[in-house]
């Protein structure tokens, strides 16, 4: 892979992560441990995914992530969980593909992956804060699917074409910084018709 090829890898993977990060690992490392995903030099780091424990504990996070994104409010509590952890997790998968001898890269891909799955992690939260103020109980389940399957699928296409990826990670980043802003305008409507501004008198 070319420099450009693995910093676009290094993003959208990141920022998927920022999504799914246990079912991000899990995919990786099974591809990894039988031969799905045959990643160049380069990459050799990324063997730690791999490791049973690893994969382990990427399917059980993977498997109560599946469940707990799919109710209204608890999907909630999981991100709000998850607010350090997903951020770092990308963080670390950056550090990782980029694999580079100078410090200023390694420091620069952190941040890279960090950010950009702190941005994707606030984006989700953001749209879930509006879904579940929906009243129909299905808008989770199908907003979570739709989730599953858009990580799976964009995490192939990192993997077989980096750039195309990243093009894509790109706007949704700033998808998720649009729904950031449309999630805090409708908390504080839904808080003023809770709480309503005192008004002033005669």
């Amino acid at each position: 892979m070319t420099p450009v090829e693995l910093v676009a890898l290094a993003a959208s993977t990141s920022l998927l992560a920022g999504w799914r990060l246990y079912l991000v690992t899990l995919i990786t490392g099974l591809g990894m441990k039988f031969g799905w995903v045959a990643l160049p030099d380069q990459l050799q780091m990324l063997d730690v995914l791999a490791n049973n424990w690893v994969l382990a504990i990427a399917a059980v996070g993977t498997f109560m992530e599946f469940f707990a994104d799919k109710v209204a409010w608890v999907d909630s509590a999981w991100d709000a969980v998850h607010s350090f952890i997903r951020p770092l997790g990308g963080a670390l998968l950056s550090l990782a593909i980029i694999d580079a001898s100078d410090p200023a890269w390694q420091v620069g891909s952190f941040l890279l992956g960090g950010g950009a799955a702190l941005v994707a992690h606030a984006g989700k939260a953001g749209a879930r804060t509006l879904v579940n103020a929906s009243p129909e109980p299905f808008s989770n389940v199908i907003v979570s699917s739709a989730e599953d399957i858009a990580t799976g699928g964009l995490l192939a296409l990192a993997i077989a074409n980096p750039i195309a990826a990243a093009l894509i990670a790109l706007i949704l980043v700033v998808l998720s910084l649009w729904l950031v802003v449309a999630a805090r305008r409708a908390l504080r409507g839904w808080i003023n018709r809770i709480n309503p501004p005192p008004q002033p008198t005669p």
